[in-house]
């Protein structure tokens, strides 16, 4: 199983799961060329691409709809509520392309068992999802304000993950944005922030845990450099001590990251950042 980030930030999110023969996307929140260039770019063929995993209907998450359904005759999969909360505005988007899926009940996709669970955001409803293949599981949860129980037990799961981390407390309070923004963003509805995601780290890594990718990252009210020095002074203060075999790993806004390639040993290394960087079957 190999993991990368096609792109993650405010501007737009996508990401890829697959082996040798086949793959799946999680969110496509860029242009479906940007898509296909990016695959391209790591030999992968947009062909062997069997379906997009969606997790709310914000244009970021889903800005390459229309075309990969329509052109490409990709199909998607996400909940009944996000379904109807995609198709009502964007009507050029190929309705008989999503497919529903359950919550917090397993399907198969290609290769993959997936399940999906939600999450709290300001969307008519947002979800994470739990992905399992050769053992090995992946979670992704971006886009949440506070990390409830229900979303702590799938992360807690995994081998990968991929979590959010918004912004910079200090930043957002004293920039531009306005004060319902502000308010919106802090919310439980609305992001997780810089401590509120290096504090749960803190609280649930484990040897188990190999990589870390801080995803998600606003333009105006973070940076690299503020999230690892934030997650470096959290752990420092927990006293959390990593093993050598964690990675962490910051998701940048508009370059591919490294491909995560679980089948080899994990690196021997603390923090990176790479800036540059009964189941239902469905085929």
């Amino acid at each position: 199983m190999n993991f990368c980030s096609l792109s993650s930030g405010s501007s737009g999110n996508c990401y890829y799961l697959g082996n040798k023969s086949k793959g799946i996307l999680i969110d496509a929140g860029i242009s479906a060329t940007s898509i296909r260039k990016f695959l391209y770019d790591r030999d992968i063929s947009l062909d062997s691409i069997r379906g997009i995993l969606i997790t709310h209907n914000h244009i970021d998450h889903i800005r390459g709809l229309e075309l990969l359904t329509r052109k490409y005759s990709l199909p998607v999969f996400t909940t009944c509520k996000i379904r109807n909360s995609i198709l009502l505005p964007h009507k050029k988007i190929s309705s008989a392309a999503i497919r529903e899926i359950p919550l917090m009940e397993k399907f198969r996709l290609a290769d993959f068992d997936i399940e999906a669970f939600p999450v709290s955001h300001d969307a008519p409803e947002t979800i994470g999802f739990n992905i399992t293949a050769s053992g090995r599981e992946i979670t992704i949860a971006t886009d949440l304000g506070y990390i409830s129980d229900t979303a702590a037990s799938y992360i807690k799961k995994a081998n990968v993950l991929v979590i959010e981390s918004n912004y910079d407390e200090q930043m957002l309070i004293n920039g531009k944005y306005p004060y319902y923004l502000k308010t919106r963003i802090k919310s439980d509805y609305g992001h997780l922030g810089n401590h509120q995601a290096s504090e749960f780290l803190a609280e649930i890594i484990s040897d188990n845990l190999t990589h870390i990718c801080l995803a998600h990252l606003s333009k105006n009210n973070n940076t690299p450099e503020i999230v690892l020095e934030t997650i470096k002074k959290v752990f420092a203060k927990k006293k959390v001590n990593l093993n050598g075999r964690q990675k962490i790993t910051v998701l940048n806004r508009n370059v591919p990251s490294e491909m995560i390639c679980l089948s080899e040993q994990n690196p021997p290394i603390n923090l990176v950042l790479f800036q540059e960087l009964e189941k239902r079957e469905y085929h």
